[in-house]
Formats: C-alpha cells, sequence, structure tokens
C-alpha cells in the first residue's frame, strides 16, 4: 500500500495471461477483462496475445479518446507499480495525440465515395459484360473485372473494419455488411477475427495468423486445424466457413451468414450465364487470378521484414511494427489501387486513421523512426519482390538442410507448428 492506492508489480499482473483470468493494465491503471474478451468488438485474440502486460500504445492505436470513459468498469483498483515507459512509447503517444488534436482520424474526405462509386460502376460492367455480350474475350474482361472489384470491396471492408468510414455506426456496418460478405464472400467476423491479432502481433512466427501460411497457407491458427491450400481465396472462403459454423462466440453471426448466402447465390448465378462449362471454368479461375495481386501486396509488406517469436509485449509496440512492416512506394495516383496499404506501417501505427491521410504523416513517421534509430523501409514494387523472393529462397535453403537435427531442422517445425 502507498497512500490510498494498491499497487501490483509486473510479475503479479503476468500471472493474469489466460482465458479467464485476464487482466491488462492502460496508463498504470490494472483492469480485469476476463468476463468481457468475448463481447469485445476487436474479438478475444487481441486481449489473450497481450494479456498480463501493459497494453497502453495497442490501446491508444486501436481506440478513439470516446473509448477511455468504458474502461472505469474494468477497473481492479490497482495500479502498476513497476511500469516503465520508453521513450520511442512517449514519443508515439505524443505523436498520436498531435495527430488526434489536427483531427486526422475523423479526416475521410472524399475517397470512400469514389471507391464505392467505381465498385458500383465495376458491377455493372461484371453483369453486362456476363448477360449482354457473347464474346468470349468480353466474358474474359468481365472476369478481370470482377477481380479488381474485389480487390476495391476489400479495401472498403478493411477501412470500415477499422474505423468509422459512414456518418453513422450502423451504415458503417452495412459497408461492411455489403463489400465484405455480399461482395466478395469472405466474412467480416473472420476478418476481424484475424486481422486485429495480425496487427498485435506483426510477424510473431508464432502469434501472427498472416504468417500461418506453411507451406501455402494456414495449418492451424488458435486451435482451428487447416488442410494446406495451394490457392489463397478458396483458402479465405474455407475459413470463413469454418469460423461462421463453428461453436465460437462473435457478434453478428446471422449477418455474417446472411451476406455470405447473399455472395454464394449471385455468383454462382452469375458463372452459370455463360453458354459452356470451359467458359465457366475460365471464368472463375480468371477472377480468382487477378486478386492474386492484392495477395502479392500483402506478403510483400511483412514477408521480407523481420520475424520474431512468441506473443507481443506491449512496452515495444513501436518497434515490432517498424520491424515487421515494409512500405512500397509509390505516386499518388497510385493510392486507389493499393488502397492506402502501400503505407503499412503508418496504417499498422495508426490503423484508425483513414487511408488519406496516411501520406501526410509518412513523413513524421520516417523522422521518429529516424529519431529512434530504427528501420524504415519503403522500396518500390519491384524491390519489394526482390527482396521477398530473396528472403523465400534464404528460408527454403534452411528447410532444405535436412542434415539438422530434429527439431531444429525447419521443415520439421513448419509440418509441426502451432501458431
Amino acid at each position: 500500500m502507498e497512500g490510498d492506492e494498491k499497487y501490483i508489480t509486473g510479475v503479479d499482473l503476468k500471472q493474469h495471461n489466460k482465458e479467464g483470468d485476464l487482466w491488462i493494465s492502460i496508463q498504470g491503471k490494472v483492469y480485469n477483462v476476463s468476463d468481457w474478451a468475448h463481447e469485445h468488438p476487436g474479438g478475444d485474440v487481441p486481449l489473450l496475445n497481450q494479456a498480463g502486460q501493459d497494453v497502453t500504445d495497442a490501446f491508444i492505436a486501436y481506440h478513439p479518446g470516446t473509448a477511455w470513459q468504458y474502461l472505469d468498469k474494468f477497473f481492479t483498483g490497482y495500479y502498476l507499480k513497476d511500469l516503465k515507459v520508453s521513450e520511442t512509447s512517449k514519443d508515439y503517444r505524443r505523436l498520436a495525440s498531435e495527430f488526434a488534436k489536427l483531427g486526422l482520424f475523423e479526416k475521410k474526405g472524399h475517397i470512400t465515395m469514389y471507391a464505392l462509386a467505381s465498385i458500383a460502376l465495376m458491377f455493372c460492367v461484371v453483369l453486362y459484360g456476363v448477360l449482354c455480350c457473347q464474346s468470349v474475350w468480353a466474358h474474359l474482361g468481365s472476369a478481370l473485372v470482377l477481380g479488381f472489384l474485389w480487390i476495391q470491396s476489400s479495401y472498403i471492408g478493411h477501412d470500415s473494419g477499422h474505423y468509422q468510414v459512414m456518418k453513422s455506426r450502423g451504415y458503417n456496418k452495412f459497408a461492411q455488411f455489403v463489400s465484405g460478405n455480399c461482395l466478395t464472400g469472405i466474412s467480416m467476423a473472420w476478418w476481424k477475427w484475424t486481422h486485429n491479432a495480425h496487427h498485435l502481433a506483426c510477424n510473431s512466427l508464432d502469434y501472427d495468423p498472416d504468417l500461418q501460411h506453411i507451406p501455402f497457407f494456414a495449418s492451424c491458427f488458435y486451435g482451428t486445424y487447416l488442410d494446406f491450400d495451394p490457392v489463397a481465396r478458396v483458402n479465405l472462403y474455407l475459413q470463413t466457413f469454418l469460423l461462421l459454423f463453428s461453436k465460437r462466440k462473435f457478434p453478428d453471426r446471422a449477418s455474417n451468414i446472411l451476406g455470405i448466402l447473399i455472395f454464394w447465390t449471385w455468383f454462382p448465378l452469375l458463372v452459370s450465364c455463360l453458354p459452356n462449362w470451359p467458359e465457366m471454368v475460365m471464368y472463375v479461375l480468371a477472377s480468382f487470378a487477378v486478386t492474386a495481386i492484392q495477395h502479392v501486396q500483402l506478403c510483400l509488406s511483412h514477408f521480407a521484414a523481420d520475424v520474431y517469436t512468441g506473443p507481443p509485449k506491449g512496452n515495444d509496440w513501436f518497434e515490432k511494427q517498424t520491424g515487421g512492416t515494409l512500405d512500397i512506394s509509390c505516386s499518388s495516383w497510385m493510392d486507389w489501387f493499393y488502397g492506402g496499404l502501400q503505407f503499412q506501417l503508418e496504417h499498422h501505427l495508426f490503423p484508425r486513421m483513414p487511408r488519406g491521410q496516411l501520406r501526410r504523416v509518412s513523413p513524421l513517421v520516417q523522422d521518429l523512426c529516424k529519431k529512434h534509430n530504427l528501420s524504415y523501409r519503403s522500396l518500390s514494387f519491384w524491390e519489394a519482390n526482390v527482396w521477398t523472393i530473396r528472403r523465400l529462397r534464404n528460408v527454403a535453403q534452411q528447410a532444405r538442410d535436412l542434415s539438422n537435427p530434429v527439431p531444429k531442422n525447419m521443415l520439421w517445425e513448419a509440418v509441426n507448428t502451432h501458431g
């Protein structure tokens, strides 16, 4: 006891780091979120990832100022006695505060309107190409446009999952429902479950679901076992069904299932309007192939960056994000194509920031990285591919080295990993 306040140490806090006994610290105050974890809008996985430690930087990154008022009901009455805040974290928090005062988290611009308009236009082109044209080339063109439509729809789903892109929360959820579930066939509930975990455990070989791609895609993620699947988009559909029809608790199950049913109604019907089976197969494969562009882009942002093992730690948030990300340098006219995700580090540090502001804050992020001697990698699309292929080549050579005894051999570890 010190005065009227009660204190616990970081070691004591770390004991409460599991489901059913989940404590966290935010700015030195200790909160018990054990019973609320399954109701957390971002899912319980982010809380489990950082349970038993101070999570101030992650909380600031993910929550608006209005969220602080809800913390009091979880306060245990304890304060963290040995809390230490690094100079990097202090600077990060100051920068986030300055951005908030400038209103950068609220200035969304007209990007969402333009993106929705482009999606609507592309959907009309897709329908026209299949329903009103007889040429196989028109059908192929329709498939390619559909692939780009899926890419842009996923950006809207991504944005609306991180921050409110519409005027109200209801309209925002509707945008998620349409752009995610109905148009792409990928559950927004599944996306939130995995994507928030990815942000908090960026490039952790054990806890980042976006790195569970050995040899092709996820073998195991938080208790959900999957067969190896060489087709990225098929894997996303599979994971959507596994979550939606599992016993796991998550919000908006009914609306997610409805959206997926809508997708699996209109897409097969559209394909069935094609004149023969070869064109149907061509249409599906071509549309899926276009989305590979986006899969490559997302892989470039992380696969060539630094990795680590074990869970994320709350006291090195900024460092882990800089180490685990790679930006793609491009002209501003390419922002629409990349969906703002070419500023991968900026997005990871400030996930609530509208994509139209990321280019603006990039120089300030670079200055902060330089001040603390942290890496800031920004490469062209070609250079990033070279880096990634080189990294994969090095990993493949290590995996091929069967002379290492079990369990040190990387091939053995890959097959037996439990991420």
